[in-house]
């Protein structure tokens, strides 16, 4: 019978954790974050983001295009 030994391997800190946006509503990569004047945001595919655009407008702090991801520094 042979034996096995565990190895141990670590992965050296990354600088930056990338986290997927997805749309709020279809669960698509998302392209359009828009933040509320409560400081919470909403995220959405170019097609939801699109169709209530007027809506968003009326209510957003601030409209930022993505890539679809959000970089957070540690």
């Amino acid at each position: 019978m042979t034996q096995m030994t565990q190895t141990l391997t670590t992965t050296p800190p990354a600088d930056d954790l990338v986290v997927p946006f997805h749309c709020d509503r279809c669960g698509a990569l998302a392209k359009v974050r828009v933040v509320l004047a409560s400081g919470s945001d909403l995220v959405f595919c170019g097609h939801h983001a699109r169709e209530y655009e007027g809506k968003l407008r009326d209510i957003a702090v601030d409209i930022i295009e993505t890539d679809g991801e959000q970089r957070i520094s540690h």
